[in-house]
């Protein structure tokens, strides 16, 4: 029964997985067999795993088993090795910056080494090859985003979806800012991590003032890379209007998301959150996966995979159960790979709202 579960969502057209699913429930039920969604068999580990502090080209480079029909672009989706059909999931679309490659997103943000804690479905793509920088651009991304998601939401079906994050590096969360609030996303997205990505809620500086930043930090997000061009001031991007619950992540070494984290947030002050409360510090003893991509950048870019610590802060009482939280990672820059513990304290704030937009059938 299971060589023909996964014969069949290997041939058929993905989005008739959810049908494969719904009449192979006995099947799937099986502990000892392995589950098959979207075409993608799930194993223990998940990954195409990278050594710590060393992840070479060929193996961060993997884009996944997963297709979407529409475009064929691949891209990696993993989730519960113990998964049965119409359990509650938490959905993240993992999306990785500037550079894109999903397996460095999925090491760098590795929630799925904690999917079967959380049930989480995490789906990470990779940006068109053929852009300049391998960018997340609007006209050649935002319908592949939205068909990956339509794609997951349709196997695992969307009364089983208990909460949808975007979760974004760098310029994957300012990507994933850009799209929060567009028609297919607004109205079936609970939450957004941006992981030095931009912090929604900070107050707009004055008139004239020009925001501070570490020498070497991430572009677009405060000054450029020794050696390149002056830039001016950021134009400020445009209001959103839709809800959701926002995290925010940053490194301390990248000066201005430090500065930004610590300001109080208008984000919180739209849900009419209580006080903002610093929790004791998340200590971590082991590494991340993922070392700085680039050393010369110096300290703001990021260092060496090491253990570290980081602050947290989370506002209390804010309406309708949301969270707003900033996360700062003591003696971290940008592109340091998160660790296990921080990660940890993330998901359980992840986990901790009641979501629903696409069980209410907005979406």
């Amino acid at each position: 029964m299971t060589k023909l579960i996964d014969r069949a969502a290997r041939t058929a057209p993905l989005w008739t997985v959810a049908s494969v699913l719904a009449l192979s429930a006995a099947a799937m039920s099986h502990a000892a067999e392995p589950k098959s969604v979207a075409g993608v068999i799930c194993n223990s580990p998940p990954r195409i795993n990278c050594p710590e502090a060393n992840c070479l080209p060929a193996l961060s480079g993997y884009q996944g088993d997963a297709v979407e029909p529409k475009s064929g672009r691949k891209f990696l989706l993993d989730f519960p090795c113990d998964y049965k059909p119409g359990e509650q999931v938490i959905f993240i679309l993992n999306i990785h910056g500037a550079g894109s490659v999903g397996n460095w997103q999925r090491h760098y943000f590795p929630a799925i080494d904690d999917k079967e804690k959380y049930r989480l479905v995490v789906a990470t793509p990779t940006a068109k090859a053929d852009m300049p920088g391998r960018t997340w651009q609007a006209a050649n991304d935002d319908k592949f985003l939205e068909d990956v998601s339509s794609l997951v939401i349709d196997a695992f079906g969307k009364q089983n979806i208990k909460s949808f994050w975007l979760a974004g590096h760098s310029q994957g969360g300012i990507t994933s800012r850009r799209i929060v609030c567009s028609p297919y996303f607004r109205s079936r997205v609970d939450g957004f991590i941006s992981l030095s990505g931009g912090r929604i809620g900070t107050p707009t500086p004055p008139p004239g003032a020009t925001p501070t930043a570490a020498p070497g930090a991430a572009p677009g997000r405060g000054a450029a890379p020794a050696g390149a061009p002056a830039r001016g001031p950021a134009a400020a991007p445009p209001p959103l209007d839709c809800d959701f619950s926002f995290i925010y992540g940053t490194g301390e070494l990248e000066a201005a998301g430090a500065v930004s984290a610590r300001q109080p947030s208008t984000w919180a002050e739209r849900y009419a959150c209580g006080p903002r409360v610093r929790e004791p510090d998340i200590v971590d003893t082991r590494a991340g996966y993922v070392t700085a991509t680039d050393q010369t950048r110096g300290p703001s870019w990021g260092r060496f995979a090491r253990p570290g610590k980081a602050e947290v802060q989370v506002y209390t009482g804010c309406k309708d159960g949301r969270v707003v939280a900033d996360i700062v990672r003591l003696d971290k820059g940008h592109t340091e790979g998160y660790e296990p513990q921080i990660l940890d304290r993330i998901l359980k704030l992840m986990a901790s709202i009641p979501g629903g937009k696409l069980r209410s059938g907005r979406g």
